[in-house]
């Protein structure tokens, strides 16, 4: 058996397996970015050489968020090829002991996110303040004073072929016998 910093092979029950052993800087950064994030994608691809996030080895992040998982601190969702992890309430718990960071930070999955609104001007045109007035009936429209009279002749979207909702072939196709009823 060879032995490298990286990874050890040994064999077990007719299979091998690798060991991945991780530096300490590497995992701080990892277990620093789920708890800032909260969340964390990782592709599954043991050869990338790096995170899309965190400049660490993809192999790295893959085999701390596997540890995670397994100790329910994180709950994991696969779809195409992606690894999707979030973080539990006790992986907040451990990651806070972990980092060593007090009680009142937290991920940002957890803190509510306010948007900057924008003030709404109270004066300046006939919509009173709530935009230009035109979706809604709200604004001057170009049927104000009359509504359009289309005939209600037309083979659009209607009762199907019959007229009288029955169906297929239940009556007349619309003409002059249709409109007297």
């Amino acid at each position: 058996f060879g032995s490298s910093r990286e990874s050890r092979r040994w064999q077990g029950q007719g299979r091998s397996c690798a060991m991945v052993l991780i530096p300490r800087q590497n995992r701080k950064a990892i277990l620093s970015y789920i708890f800032k994030e909260g969340v964390i994608v990782c592709a599954k691809d043991h050869r990338k050489p790096k995170h899309d996030d965190i400049d660490v080895p993809n192999i790295h992040v893959m085999m701390v968020c596997k540890s995670l998982t397994s100790r329910s601190y994180l709950t994991h969702t696969f779809n195409w090829q992606w690894h999707y992890y979030y973080l539990t309430d006790e992986g907040i718990a451990f990651l806070r002991e972990q980092l060593h960071l007090p009680a009142q930070v937290a991920p940002l999955t957890l803190t509510k996110q306010r948007t900057a609104r924008p003030m709404m001007s109270s004066g300046g045109g006939e919509g009173g303040g709530k935009g230009k007035g035109w979706g809604k009936g709200g604004g001057k429209g170009k049927w104000d004073d009359e509504k359009p009279n289309f005939g209600g002749k037309g083979f659009g979207r209607g009762r199907g072929y019959g007229g009288k909702g029955k169906g297929k072939g239940g009556g007349d196709w619309g003409g002059e016998a249709a409109a007297e009823e």
